[in-house]
């Protein structure tokens, strides 16, 4: 399902129950633990392509948004329910109550998003083949398909 970011940092507020996050549920994988500052680094896709670092932080957390590359299909056909097995709430860019993903038809690019445990915003998400319409804002994937 994930397949690649570039490195990014986010703070978490328990980093032993983070790392579990990361690595159970949404399947990155321990590349190093670091107690003494405390940071977990891990890895994302292939080892040591891409990496996310976790570090704890107790008081004035400061959520944050980054985005894991993904395929077109597997946001299509799997992402909601990969979530929803792993008891995390699929949403879209607009909020508005439906779990299907949607186009950013300035790139485009497909994604849905969801939460981490301590309201990081983490999104799937795929570019789209094709020019951008930016005058289409954010649509649906039956709608951007009606287009292109």
């Amino acid at each position: 399902m994930i397949k690649g970011l570039y490195e990014t940092h986010i703070q978490v507020s328990n980093l032993e129950a983070s790392i579990l996050f990361y690595t159970e549920v949404l399947g990155l994988k321990l590349a190093h633990l670091d107690k003494t500052r405390p940071i977990a680094f891990l890895w994302i896709g292939k080892e040591k392509e891409f990496m996310l670092g976790l570090w704890e932080q107790k008081e004035n957390l400061q959520p944050r948004h980054f985005a894991f590359s993904s395929t077109k299909e597997d946001i299509l056909n799997y992402s909601v329910d990969f979530l929803k097995k792993r008891d995390l709430k699929p949403y879209n860019f607009l909020k508005d109550g439906i779990e299907k993903p949607m186009v950013f038809a300035w790139m485009p690019a497909l994604a849905i998003y969801f939460n981490d445990p301590d309201g990081n915003q983490l999104e799937l998400i795929s570019i789209l083949e094709g020019e951008g319409k930016p005058e289409l804002g954010v649509i649906s994937y039956e709608e951007w398909l009606k287009v292109n």
